[in-house]
């Protein structure tokens, strides 16, 4: 079973950015900016932005309003996202923003929750619309994504070159399908080959977050023997909504390289190519599947 990075490839730089969204677009639009500068400035080639980092709303249905066509660059969001990825020559993993259903007019009466991945060219690289929408009601809190998302329909990878660095395969989820391992499976055994690095945007909240968060990273960065990046929201919301946080980067073996438990920040570490391959060599488990 072969895999996309290259071992002897320097180790490359990577960042998660953690938010802490209000309901005003353009005021996230800056903070989304000044993070991923302030990324590429600490030396990031690879930065990824949280769920619903452009807009977290007093009510689900307000981020339809803000509603993009796919690929147009012309518009707000897409626009910030591909010149920061071009300004500072770096991949830029989009969080998530809400799209028009293909055919659709904007505002709309439902959207995907999708995330756009723009190459350092400011091109978009890669799209993967949320497959597995939340649900969640302990009688104190309630939440239904289903009531103005429509889930994608499957799984989505990219292949991220970076100068002077590895090839990585990364594979692309939102949030609650982090609780679906059988995703990051048919990822990581895909045409592709093994995912070299998981990409988990998040709006976790504070309740599920507190219990699941970390040990669900951990696990599928060892199942898949995978970095993951995971760069959530983390504090309270405007709304009144409470995010967990803890955006952070995990190693192949499950170890946590960074950490910004709440409010704003970076969780920056470094993806070595031969941290992966020193994990697969000792540990065979991909090559051992049987189902």
């Amino acid at each position: 079973m072969s895999t996309t990075t290259t071992s002897s490839a320097s180790p490359v730089t990577i960042a998660a950015i953690q938010m802490v969204s209000s309901t005003r677009l353009e005021e996230n639009l800056e903070r989304a900016r000044h993070w991923i500068a302030e990324a590429a400035r600490q030396g990031a080639q690879l930065v990824s932005l949280p769920e619903y980092f452009c807009l977290m709303g007093h009510k689900d249905t307000d981020k339809l309003a803000f509603a993009e066509q796919p690929g147009d660059f012309d518009a707000p969001i897409q626009g910030l996202l591909s010149r920061a990825a071009r300004e500072h020559g770096v991949w830029v993993l989009g969080g998530t923003l809400p799209l028009a259903l293909e055919g659709g007019a904007v505002p709309a009466e439902r959207v995907r929750n999708t995330t756009c991945v723009f190459a350092p060219d400011g091109s978009m690289a890669a799209r993967y619309d949320k497959l597995h929408l939340f649900c969640y009601d302990n009688g104190r809190e309630r939440y239904d994504e289903a009531r103005v998302l429509e889930p994608g329909g499957a799984p989505s990878t990219f292949t991220a070159t970076l100068p002077g660095g590895p090839r990585l395969h990364t594979g692309l989820s939102i949030c609650y399908d982090l609780r679906f391992p059988e995703l990051f499976r048919a990822m990581s055994f895909g045409a592709g080959g093994p995912l070299d690095l998981i990409s988990v945007p998040a709006a976790f909240t504070f309740t599920t977050g507190q219990a699941h968060w970390e040990l669900l990273l951990r696990a599928r960065a060892v199942e898949n023997q995978a970095y993951v990046i995971a760069a959530a929201q983390g504090g309270t919301h405007e709304n009144g909504r409470r995010t967990w946080g803890h955006s952070m980067v995990v190693d192949p073996w499950g170890e946590v390289l960074a950490c910004v438990p709440e409010g704003e920040g970076l969780a920056i570490a470094k993806l070595d190519p031969a941290r992966i391959a020193q994990v697969r060599e000792q540990l065979p488990a991909l090559q051992h599947r049987r189902l």
